[in-house]
């Protein structure tokens, strides 16, 4: 399918790896001009030149943190414009709620909600003069099935899908959208990070709880970064400018509810 976005400028951010990587590539394959963006330069040069060799897109690299100022004004000055923005940001570790202080609770809305809003902010008004933009944010699953540890970060994914309800509605003339991807379980460090911490929690194998949580989805495994990348993709193409302010849930079926 021709997503007819060749030619337009894309940032992804949190792209040196996992979704933000497979959404990065997915969007290069449809001849946009991709902005990565890491906290790792190293890595993120040797994901810039993988996406390169497989595409011959343009692909400029941005290693920043996002969570400061500093690092989003240097992610926007890296092309002159936005014509597609996919908002992706690492979630606080699996905690329990009682260890979440007062500091901890503002680093993950600063990364998961605040930084997220304010680079809307800054790329909406001119998506909306020039009659297109796509914005994408990579939430969680858990903003529908909030779960136990990650109180955090469901609540700072959930507060960022509000935030973006009513604005989504106020630029939708303007062939501008804003939906958001809720990723289950992913194959990608995520997962492996989180299963790592629930063996050393409990002493059980790693091994044993990875079986366990695919034997829970009901398509009996994880999702793959490409499939993910390719619904990403979707939503910024063209024939997506009656789409917005919708949360679309990517989980192999685990949630058990009809909306």
């Amino acid at each position: 399918m021709d997503l007819k976005i060749a030619g337009r400028t894309a940032i992804v951010c949190a792209s040196s790896r996992g979704l933000g990587r497979a959404c990065a590539l997915e969007l290069a394959r449809a001849g946009a001009q991709v902005v990565v963006n890491g906290r790792n330069p190293d890595r993120l040069e040797q994901t810039a030149a993988a996406i390169r060799a497989e595409t011959g897109a343009t692909i400029i690299t941005v290693a920043a943190d996002l969570s400061t100022e500093s690092g989003r004004a240097a992610l926007l000055a890296a092309v002159p414009h936005v014509d597609i923005l996919v908002n992706n940001n690492g979630g606080p570790p699996a905690t329990d709620f009682r260890n979440v202080d007062r500091t901890a609770m503002l680093a993950g809305l600063e990364a998961n909600m605040i930084a997220p809003v304010m680079l809307v902010r800054a790329v909406i008004d001119g998506m909306v003069e020039r009659r297109f933009g796509r914005i994408v944010d990579i939430t969680s699953g858990s903003v529908k099935m909030p779960l136990s540890g990650l109180d955090l970060s469901s609540g700072a994914r959930a507060g960022l899908t509000g935030f973006l309800a009513g604005v989504a509605r106020s630029v939708a003339h303007a062939n501008v959208t804003i939906n958001h991807l809720l990723p289950g379980s992913f194959d990608t460090d995520r997962i492996a990070s989180l299963v790592a911490s629930q063996a050393e929690k409990s002493g059980r194998p790693a091994a044993d709880i990875f079986a366990e949580r695919e034997r829970s989805i009901p398509a009996g495994r994880l999702g793959t970064p490409e499939e993910f990348a390719a619904a990403c993709a979707f939503l910024c193409s063209d024939m997506a400018g009656y789409i917005t302010g919708q949360s679309l849930l990517i989980d192999g079926g685990i949630f058990p509810g009809i909306m």
